[in-house]
């Protein structure tokens, strides 16, 4: 089961942490729903905990893709990850995404 959450870090600034297994299937579509509507609310700068992801596939990856792809729509907006361990960063860094997302150690880090 996926747990996709959010709430405000500071004005501007939204938190998502997505946690569980962000597998093909409707749960995996919240991430990018959320985004959009962070966006629409006038958050700009998006940092997304990965730290309670377990599993990740190609959907869920697709997912982080078309919710980067809408943050880089909007001028000035930024998306960061945070805490990414195991293999859900080995499946970032097979597909090279690790060098188009910014990845932080931590949310702190990601946040700051």
């Amino acid at each position: 089961m996926l747990s996709v959450e959010h709430k405000q870090l500071r004005p501007g600034a939204a938190l998502i942490t997505v946690s569980g297994r962000m597998m093909l299937g409707q749960d995996s579509e919240r991430l990018d729903q959320l985004v959009g509507e962070l966006l629409m609310q006038g958050y700009r700068d998006i940092v997304i905990d990965l730290e309670g992801l377990t599993h990740i596939d190609s959907t869920g990856i697709g997912r982080f893709i078309a919710s980067y792809n809408r943050v880089m729509q909007v001028p000035g907006a930024s998306m960061r990850l945070a805490a990414a361990g195991g293999a859900v960063r080995a499946a970032f860094r097979v597909t090279r995404l690790d060098t188009v997302f910014p990845f932080f150690e931590s949310v702190t880090e990601a946040s700051a």
